[in-house]
């Protein structure tokens, strides 16, 4: 990496910094996808719903102005309640399948989302000279070339669709009224059709592109990944502190609880596991500390010192170093494994335990290994 490519955002953003983004509101999002998804859904319901919503008005109209059914102040009323009454029967499809297929769009979008922050008020948002450079920056100008070039390609749809019906519209004055009105109408809901599906496959691009811009702005430097994971895990300095702490607490603990083992069983340097057994007040052999590496080597060195003797049981010094805690008894399955163990340290011990439980009894020479 070159001096001069300290500063780029080259590295993809965190997960915290994608949640941040996400709780300010800056999401990738399209506006027109929501725009043409509403104009593509409203004329496709339109063409489901539109038929029967047409015939249902004019025969509404037909029974009001009949003369089957004079108008006067009595009926009046009822006759208005029950023409409202059946066209929000009639248009409930069509708001209901725009209303649906924008939660969808938007959800397709952002997901489950609702933050405040775009709406809290902010210097920057008004700022003229803020909002003079952002009219003059270089992504106001791509936005503007990309809308032009929107423009240029529905209004070419629409030409071209002009012209390959241009005879149909050119000779719908021979015809009556009610085919004309027809004619007309075709033309245009499926010119509209054509270029509300037209502004809906650019508005996925424009999805696409949104998209891009927003992972591309989200990008972090190594400089801020690398203050970022300081400011998540804590200072480095502070977090050796604590590795010492701990270390010592628990060296600590391995001075206190080693010596009342009866016996380390080894795996040889690895691993290292401390087991106490009290047939007077345990139900079962217990570990009383246990470790791996440094503490290992650390429980082996006061093992020797208290002269515990230590036994080299490779498979079953990993087994209760990953099955059984300290402090806790252990498990069945291991019984008859330490009960061999414990009756070769005893028989070492001159017939009875290394150590007196009631603390007169003195320790045996100390046992390197076993």
């Amino acid at each position: 990496m070159g001096i001069f490519d300290v500063d780029e955002k080259t590295e993809a953003p965190t997960p915290r910094k994608r949640e941040e983004s996400r709780k300010s509101g800056q999401v990738a999002r399209s506006q027109d996808l929501s725009s043409a998804v509403l104009l593509f859904v409203s004329f496709l319901s339109l063409g489901w719903f539109g038929p029967a919503l047409w015939r249902s008005l004019v025969m509404m109209l037909q029974a009001a102005l009949g003369p089957e059914h004079p108008t006067n102040v009595s009926n009046i009323l009822p006759l208005g309640v029950a023409m409202v009454r059946e066209s929000l029967m009639r248009i409930a499809p069509f708001l209901l399948m725009i209303l649906v297929s924008l939660l969808i769009v938007l959800y397709a979008q952002v997901g489950w989302l609702i933050t405040g922050k775009p709406l809290m008020p902010s210097l920057s948002k008004i700022s003229p000279l803020k909002g003079f450079k952002r009219l003059m920056s270089i992504k106001s100008l791509m936005t503007g070339i990309i809308n032009f070039g929107k423009l240029l390609i529905v209004v070419t749809i629409a030409i071209f669709f002009i012209m390959n019906n241009l005879p149909a519209i050119m000779f719908a004055y021979t015809l009556e009224f009610y085919a004309a009105f027809q004619l007309g109408a075709s033309l245009a809901y499926s010119l509209a059709m054509q270029m509300s599906a037209a502004m809906l496959l650019l508005a996925l691009l424009d999805f696409a592109w949104q998209k891009y811009r927003h992972e591309q702005e989200l990008k972090m430097t190594k400089e801020e990944v690398k203050d970022e994971m300081r400011s998540m895990d804590g200072d480095p300095k502070v977090k050796e502190r604590r590795r010492r702490v701990q270390m010592q607490l628990a060296l600590q603990r391995l001075h206190k609880d080693v010596p009342q083992a009866d016996v380390i069983v080894t795996n040889p340097t690895h691993l290292a596991v401390a087991i106490a057994y009290d047939a007077d007040n345990m139900p079962s052999p217990k570990v009383v500390a246990k470790g791996a590496d440094y503490i290992a080597l650390r429980i082996r060195q006061i093992a020797t010192e208290a002269g515990i003797p230590i036994v080299e049981r490779k498979p079953l010094a990993r087994a209760l170093y990953e099955t059984v805690e300290p402090g806790e008894y252990i498990p069945e399955r291991f019984f008859l494994a330490i009960a061999e163990i414990l009756a070769f340290v005893y028989e070492l011990s001159g017939g009875g335990p290394p150590k007196s439980k009631g603390g007169s009894t003195k320790r045996k020479a100390p046992m390197a290994a076993v």
